[in-house]
């Protein structure tokens, strides 16, 4: 199995430059990158196609 590397600050939505929470691995290692906004948006789509979805919206909770 391969290790999961955890987001960082350096990791920018694809689609609108936004700290990336959620990395969506597709295939032939190909990867998009996220925020919690626009993976939410495309979510639908998203679970239709990827291989895998490395969600870490949950850090963005207030408590």
């Amino acid at each position: 199995m391969t290790e999961v590397l955890p987001l960082t600050a350096a990791d920018r939505c694809d689609r609108c430059g936004a700290q990336a929470y959620v990395r969506v691995t597709l295939g032939e290692g190909l990867e998009l990158y996220f925020c919690a906004h626009h993976s939410k948006a495309h979510s639908d789509k998203l679970h239709q196609v990827a291989l895998n979805i490395h969600d870490e919206t949950t850090k963005l909770a207030v408590g």
